[in-house]
């Protein structure tokens, strides 16, 4: 049996930056509808788009800890 670190590196580093980039993204987000109410029907499909894209490199880290 051969114990390979490289997925769980992956993981680790793939999972907690995008992590905090959505937290970022959120906060940022929440910080410029409290400052500019009516501006919130611009900042909330910007800021799930950014989000998303973000979670998408999560995805492709597990996808990448798993085929490690």
């Amino acid at each position: 049996m051969e114990i390979s670190l490289s997925g769980g590196i992956i993981i680790a580093i793939g999972g907690t930056l995008p992590a905090l980039a959505v937290g970022l993204i959120g906060a940022k987000a929440m910080e410029a509808i409290g400052r500019n109410p009516d501006a919130q029907g611009k900042i909330l499909p910007a800021m799930l788009l950014a989000m998303a894209f973000a979670e998408a490199i999560a995805i492709y880290s597990l996808i990448l800890a798993f085929i490690k």
